[in-house]
């Protein structure tokens, strides 16, 4: 780049400037304005606790959150190291199961594990790939260093997000955008298309251009609007278990013009689902024969069953041991240090140190049965202190980490609130890793649950394309450490 585009390359410093010099009145205003042009748009998750509210719009903050060149190189390099590992211990586990015999991680933990299928036993998806998407949680803590906070390799969702809070942005700030250069995320769907392509099976009736679907449970589903984004954007059909139908270990979509012969699946249907000769002979959603075709190699599904072994927050506390098996290198993102309470010690260590640590049911998401030892109230750590003793196995603890926080737009000022990011990483042949990702933010002072179900909202964030011309992020963000 020449020293002229450096020169013009603006400061971090100067990104901020731009907002913090903005009236807020002006801004509130325009984030309205946001939050009403995502509504008309449908991008809405359904809150189905809530009698009175269906569809509800993700709220937006305006402010975005800036990572340098530098800092995306990181993450980055990171998220494909793990993705690695993660496919490699995916495809042990339901192969040779080296990681068990060698006593990397408890057998237990792996095939007493509920989301563990016998049926992928001996059998190798297309390309290797078990799994195609990936949404790896980050946080940082108070010295600047990132964190992997917990992996999601089962349908991470999320990423229409990143793609229309961009465009959002650039269609309603044009003023705030003006001359950055920033790494883009319209091309998500090309990606995506590509990679699960390069993984169609090797029984597929048109290598070079195969029938890729997006299945899902249909338009009650919370996350609905985003299967139909994907579609949208990967030029595919969007169908739900009656569009599909199996014939001779093949899998089919129903068509005005007769049947056509579907390649990959990107399913958004649980495990337990998808095929009710194989699992759940009530479900209504699945495709009787689905495992039975692509056992025999004739339909990929992405993500390939089982996967959720690796999501598994007791085995999230081994990952740093499985890079280092098979990859032979160490971890590029470190975990948050992880007590897992079905082991003696683990418990006992909890229970003594209840009030400063963070308790997570190992099946649960959403932010839902966390206890927070630190905010809780007396009757909530006995509550937890109860559940541990009942069933240890559930249960990981973590200390509580001091979260870095971004400028977020609050009712008079810009507001420090805590943030983590999702990237999303897909994998076909090799892995690539949407730049930036999803920007969790919680929104209520002092809470540190970004969940959208626990009143958390989204930003736009931004990678730059160069660290020319550009201060740390460390020291220029205003506490977004």
């Amino acid at each position: 780049m020449s020293s002229n585009m450096s020169e013009r390359s603006p400061k971090l410093e100067d990104i901020w400037r731009r907002f913090e010099g903005a009236d807020i009145e002006h801004l509130a205003l325009r984030s309205k304005e946001a939050d009403l042009e995502l509504f008309n748009l449908g991008v809405t998750f359904t809150v189905y606790s809530d009698k009175d509210v269906i569809d509800r719009v993700l709220p937006f903050d305006i402010i975005p959150r800036v990572l340098t060149a530098s800092e995306w190189d990181i993450l980055d390099r990171g998220v494909i190291q793990r993705v690695s590992a993660i496919n490699a211990f995916l495809h042990d586990i339901y192969n040779e199961q080296h990681v068990i015999k060698d006593g990397i991680i408890p057998a237990e933990l792996v095939l007493g594990n509920s989301n563990f299928r016998k049926q992928m036993m001996g059998f190798t998806p297309a390309a290797g790939v078990y799994t195609h998407i990936a949404g790896t949680d980050i946080i940082r803590d108070d010295r600047g260093e990132f964190l992997v906070l917990e992996d999601n390799v089962r349908s991470p969702s999320g990423v229409s997000y990143v793609v229309e809070n961009r465009h959002l942005m650039e269609r309603s700030f044009p003023d705030l955008m003006a001359d950055l250069k920033l790494r883009k995320v319209s091309d998500y769907g090309r990606n995506l298309f590509e990679k699960l392509s390069e993984s169609a099976p090797d029984g597929c009736r048109d290598k070079d251009d195969p029938q890729v679907v997006v299945m899902s449970p249909g338009m009650f589903n919370s996350a609905y609007f985003e299967h139909i984004f994907l579609a949208r954007e990967m030029g595919v059909p969007v169908v739900e278990g009656s569009d599909l139908f199996c014939d001779d270990d093949k899998v089919y979509m129903k068509t005005i013009a007769g049947p056509r012969r579907v390649d990959v699946i990107y399913r958004r249907i649980d495990d337990d689902f998808l095929d009710p000769e194989s699992f759940r002979p009530d479900s209504v959603l699945g495709v009787k024969g689905l495992v039975k075709s692509m056992l025999a190699g004739n339909v990929t599904i992405a993500n390939a069953l089982g996967t959720g072994v690796a999501d598994d927050k007791a085995v999230y506390a081994y990952m740093p041991r499985i890079i280092k098996y098979y990859l032979d290198e160490d971890p590029i993102l470190a975990n948050v240090e992880t007590h897992i309470c079905r082991e003696e010690d683990a418990l006992q260590y909890t229970l003594d140190n209840l009030a400063n640590l963070v308790v997570k049911p190992v099946g649960e998401s959403g932010g839902y049965g966390i206890t927070i030892g630190p905010k809780a109230s007396k009757e909530q750590l006995e509550e937890a202190r109860a559940a541990l003793l009942k069933n240890p196995k559930n249960f990981i603890s973590q200390p509580m980490i001091s979260l870095s926080v971004c400028p977020t737009l609050g009712e008079n000022d810009l507001v420090p609130r805590h943030v983590d990011l999702r990237p999303f990483a897909v994998t076909g042949k090799g892995t690539w890793v949407l730049p930036g990702g999803l920007t969790r933010v919680a929104l209520k002072e002092g809470s540190i649950i970004v969940n959208s179900s626990q009143g958390g909202g989204t930003k736009d964030t931004w990678v730059l394309a160069d660290d020319l011309g550009v201060e740390s992020a460390l020291t220029a963000a205003k506490g977004d450490l």
